[in-house]
């Protein structure tokens, strides 16, 4: 009995068990589940109260862990290099599978052919590499935090933290205190509000399900199927192999501990609002140093975005097969260039992503069907921000990995020039 009740007192299955109801009420209620709307918004708007203060203290936090030891260059690095190659990699895999399983042939448009539009034709443009340099850097770091300007706030805090760790020791150990205790409030404060996840979670799927039917999903089913089996290989065999590989860690217990940011990334399609769930995972079951937790996460959270490159690269081959197109090697390279770039501008935050209109530019592909997927967007986005996740915890399991053997071979030559 005691194994029963501890198992339903876990937030992540009571979070299953809401997703599944939710859906249920969805399904039978149609579009007079939208009353269980405001329990859903509720909930989404005490994450996101939280999510900014947290994001900026644990960044400032982070780097100023990072910054006192003389590997920052390495953490740094290594993460952005683990971002990029997985994100290219998960292109790479949405292309192979939707050549293989071809999710756009033979589908009947006629039924939808009324929400194609070409309104989205401007919406394409991806800012020149200086515009998106120049709009990182804050003019007005106040401005960038009320704006919720997730790239600004990296780049301020970032600074900042690494400023702290080079102030002498007692001058800089009462504010990283203060910083380190702030964190923890926040953290805290998180916990109470995943008290109530459940409930918010049951009013933001009855609202999903309700509002777009099955009826717009089966059009798109295929791509549904086909994008799901590709989220479901990249989560539980590429990033579980990636641990098994790079660190002294299971695969299976990486996954097992995953279970609960996973379900929480589910209900909110948001990798900012599933930051803190992230975090206390990271380091209480993963066992990954706060330094490391507090810099890769939160950029993870604002860069990482391999579900999404899985998207715009089935997205690509799906209408290209629609409107029968012939991708060239060029269009193929394009999608997977224009994919793991513009991921990494995309905020965590939840909301139909103008990246895709971009990727399908850069491949040649028309445009006008995207309405379909936009109806549907929150589906995707939920099962692609629980890939975004797991990516980025795998990230710090094994940064974390390579920062300590870095130390110890450190320590080592240390020692070894005393002697």
């Amino acid at each position: 009995m005691s194994k029963k009740q501890s198992l339903l007192g876990n937030i992540g299955v009571q979070v299953v068990i809401a997703m599944i109801i939710g859906t249920a009420v969805g399904a039978f209620m149609g579009e007079n589940a939208e009353m269980f709307a405001p329990l859903g918004a509720i909930f989404i708007n005490l994450i996101k109260m939280l999510v900014i203060p947290l994001v900026a203290v644990a960044l400032i936090s982070g780097a100023a862990g990072l910054g006192n030891s003389t590997n920052a260059g390495k953490v740094g690095l290594s993460t952005l290099a683990y971002f990029a190659l997985t994100s290219a990699l998960a292109v790479t895999l949405a292309l192979i599978m939707g050549e293989v399983f071809k999710p756009g042939i033979g589908i009947d448009v006629s039924a939808v052919e009324g929400m194609f539009s070409g309104e989205y034709a401007s919406k394409g443009e991806l800012p020149s590499f200086w515009a998106t340099v120049t709009g990182m850097i804050p003019t007005n770091v106040f401005a960038s935090l009320t704006n919720a300007n997730i790239l600004q706030i990296l780049v301020f805090c970032l600074f900042f933290g690494l400023a702290l760790s080079k102030q002498p020791k007692k001058n800089r150990e009462p504010i990283l205190n203060g910083v380190n205790t702030i964190v923890d409030a926040m953290v805290w404060m998180i916990n109470c509000v995943m008290k109530i996840a459940p409930i918010g979670v049951f009013g933001l799927m009855a609202e999903a399900v309700g509002t777009f039917g099955f009826a717009a999903l089966m059009v798109v089913f295929k791509l549904f199927l086909v994008f799901t089996a590709a989220i479901l290989v990249f989560g539980f065999v590429v990033y579980p192999l990636l641990v098994q590989l790079f660190t002294k860690m299971s695969a299976k217990s990486f996954l097992v501990a995953m279970k609960k940011p996973q379900a929480v990334a589910l209900s909110t399609a948001s990798s900012m609002a599933t930051l803190p769930v992230t975090m206390n995972t990271v380091e209480n079951e993963l066992g990954v140093r706060n330094a490391t937790a507090s810099f890769v996460l939160p950029l993870g959270a604002t860069i990482n975005m391999s579900g999404n490159a899985i998207y715009y690269g089935l997205v690509a081959v799906f209408f290209a097969q629609l409107f029968n197109i012939d991708l060239s090697m060029g269009a193929y390279v394009a999608i997977v260039l224009t994919s793991t770039l513009g991921a990494v501008g995309q905020a965590g935050v939840p909301g139909p992503s103008f990246l895709v209109v971009a990727v399908l530019l850069a491949a040649g592909i028309p445009i006008e069907g995207l309405p379909l997927l936009f109806a549907l967007d929150r589906i995707f986005d939920m099962i692609r921000t629980a890939l975004n996740i797991t990516g980025d915890a795998a990230c710090a399991v094994i940064v974390d990995t390579i920062a300590i053997d870095a130390d110890a071979v450190e320590e080592q030559a240390i020692e070894n020039t005393a002697k």
